[in-house]
């Protein structure tokens, strides 16, 4: 509540969120599905961080297809020690029944990109991620291939084009880099032996050992690290409009636009952030659920990437060894949403501040009058 009286233009948005995902909870519920769709979706919801929401607002068909694609792949994630990995392994035989009905043009695209990702992590569970090269390496295994696969899969539904390769890989690699950035204590800390997927090139400038990072002594030295990881994650960013720019199916498009809006106000949250070294930074519930209003139309996401730039400008150190650098990204990020033509006159609607203008008295009632809909509603 204290976040809403904050963020009270996020209340809304944030009840309809709630709305929505208790309509789709109930569409794709076990009482109406067979039982190994059933378990699909459960298993869906349980180990997707931020997929599950925008995976079962596709249309059925495509749902189906890309649910199933997606717990293959979370199938494939080796370190994945909660006990809804263990649930999706232990009964993974409903993902193949599930599999296995499925059109067999997508079955072709689901096994290629599976057995491709599966050679490519193979060969870094005894390899480490030393230069910038193999770390791209990784992050294309890990992600790339995935986002490859959904263009494949999108073309092979008829409702859109055969996306370029190289956009449709930085799709992956844009969001794989940003969680790995997230991630740095969760997989450092890990037992019984750290999992270090930033490159060594890069934090190797800065001190002996990546995990030297979580310590307070060290935590200008970090922050000027981190501060080179993101610029290097935003090297995706204009493939990444380019790509968004080409969808043509709007439940497509906002399933792919989703996800890299929401991310990329989580990566302008990460940088010159030392709270990364120390725990999780995640964005807030409202801002996401507003996010997720308001991404309609490709003009919302020029816009949002263009506030998300305003805000990290405003974050950088002219003493930051890479600001330079990253001055440079923003620049160029910033001139591809401004010559798309569609922030003429228009707001900005993406901030970290807890500037407020609303009469939060009346906030307080439209609070309640939205939670007693949200309680009571009949979902057919």
């Amino acid at each position: 509540m204290e976040e809403i009286m904050k963020h009270p233009d996020e209340l809304y948005p944030l009840m309809k969120l709630m709305l929505s995902a208790k309509r789709v909870q109930k569409k794709t519920s076990g009482w109406l599905l067979r039982p190994h769709w059933a378990f699909c979706y459960v298993t869906l919801r349980k180990v997707s961080r931020s997929f599950a929401l925008v995976i079962q607002q596709l249309p059925s068909d495509l749902r189906d297809v890309v649910c199933v694609y997606y717990l293959v792949l979370r199938a494939l994630d080796t370190v994945g020690g909660t006990m809804a990995f263990k649930v999706l392994m232990d009964q993974f035989h409903h993902v193949s029944t599930a599999f296995l009905e499925l059109d067999t043009n997508y079955q072709e695209v689901i096994k290629d990109i599976i057995k491709r990702m599966g050679e490519g992590m193979a060969k870094f569970l005894c390899k480490e991620v030393e230069t910038i090269d193999n770390y791209n390496e990784y992050c294309h295994y890990a992600a790339g291939l995935c986002g490859l696969g959904l263009s494949k899969l999108f073309y092979a539904s008829g409702r859109e084009d055969l996306a370029p390769e190289s956009l449709s890989i930085s799709m992956g690699l844009f969001l794989q880099k940003i969680s790995i950035i997230r991630d740095y204590l969760e997989d450092i800390n890990e037992v019984p032996k750290c999992r270090i997927f930033w490159p060594r090139q890069i934090w190797s400038k800065y001190v002996n050992k990546l995990e030297d990072f979580k310590y307070e002594e060290n935590s200008v030295k970090a922050v000027q690290c981190l501060n080179e990881m993101v610029t290097n994650a935003l090297l995706h960013v204009e493939d990444c409009l380019v790509y968004m720019s080409n969808l043509r199916d709007p439940a497509i498009f906002q399933f792919c636009a989703i996800p890299q809006v929401i991310n990329m106000g989580n990566l302008t949250m990460y940088y010159n952030n030392v709270e990364i070294f120390k725990g999780s930074v995640e964005m807030r519930r409202g801002l996401c659920a507003k996010i997720i209003d308001q991404t309609r139309t490709m003009a919302d996401v020029y816009g949002a990437f263009f506030d998300f730039c305003c805000i990290m400008e405003s974050k950088v150190d002219r003493d930051d060894p890479n600001a330079t650098s990253t001055l440079k990204r923003l620049e160029a990020i910033s001139k591809t949403c401004k010559d798309s033509g569609t922030l003429i006159n228009r707001r900005k609607s993406y901030t970290f501040s807890h500037q407020s203008h609303y009469n939060i008295p009346v906030l307080i009632i439209f609070f309640f009058i939205m939670l007693a809909m949200l309680l009571s509603t009949k979902i057919p």
